[in-house]
């Protein structure tokens, strides 16, 4: 938050291939190496070489909730939790405690953390089991920092800003590869969020055409790029 985005070429080999994937956040470990150019651009580029980053730990700073292992203390605490007649209303109290206040709308981002099960029709529909919230009210009442919160505590949580994105930098670009020089895919902040939680704040100050760009992904959980 706050940073120039920069980007790094990172080889990843063996056990590391697929270690983790887009929208994790990681803390990598390795040996920076240079990469000499060839031909023509070593003779424009002289005593310059591009580097890249040899990986050998990934450590991933956020884990998914099928990643984590509890100690046994952990679990006994859990079940003495779960005894709790007012379970619901505690850990609705957790969210963002140092805002005072708004019970309803801590209760909805709950429920919106803990989700459902998505079910599958006999006739193929699939029915999400996600919901949606769409938090409004006066400047100064803590929207924003309950998304800030919930992007935080998620296992995979993205914070943006519709002012300013437009819905490709939301949903997916095509761009060109610098080093292949091939077309690929580039997702965007609702990409990077798959399976966890996407908060896009001051969602009315977005371009009409960018806001409906992400209803197809909002509901069917699927992005159609035409050339």
């Amino acid at each position: 938050m706050g940073s120039i985005p920069r980007s790094m070429t990172v080889h990843m080999t063996a056990e590391l291939t697929r270690a983790c994937k887009a929208g994790d956040n990681v803390v990598l470990t390795g040996i920076f190496l240079p990469v000499p150019y060839t031909g023509y651009r070593a003779l424009r580029a002289g005593l310059l070489s591009d580097t890249y980053l040899e990986a050998m730990h990934i450590e991933k700073l956020k884990k998914d909730y099928d990643e984590q292992v509890n100690s046994p203390e952990v679990q006994e605490q859990l079940v003495r939790i779960t005894e709790d007649p007012n379970l619901y209303g505690r850990m609705a109290e957790s969210i963002a405690p140092e805002i005072f206040g708004m019970e309803d709308v801590k209760r909805a981002l709950l429920l919106l953390l803990v989700g459902a099960p998505e079910r599958t029709l006999p006739d193929g529909m699939k029915l999400r089991g996600d919901i949606h919230i769409c938090l409004m009210g006066d400047p100064g009442v803590a929207k924003s920092q309950l998304l800030k919160y919930i992007s935080g505590v998620s296992p995979r949580g993205v914070y943006t800003t519709g002012k300013g994105s437009s819905g490709v930098g939301l949903t997916a670009a095509v761009v060109r590869d610098a080093a292949s020089g091939e077309m690929m895919l580039e997702g965007g902040a609702m990409v990077l969020a798959d399976r966890g939680v996407a908060c896009i704040d001051e969602f009315d100050k977005m371009r009409e055409d960018d806001r409906t760009a992400i209803h197809e992904v909002s509901f069917l959980y699927q992005e159609q790029l035409t050339p």
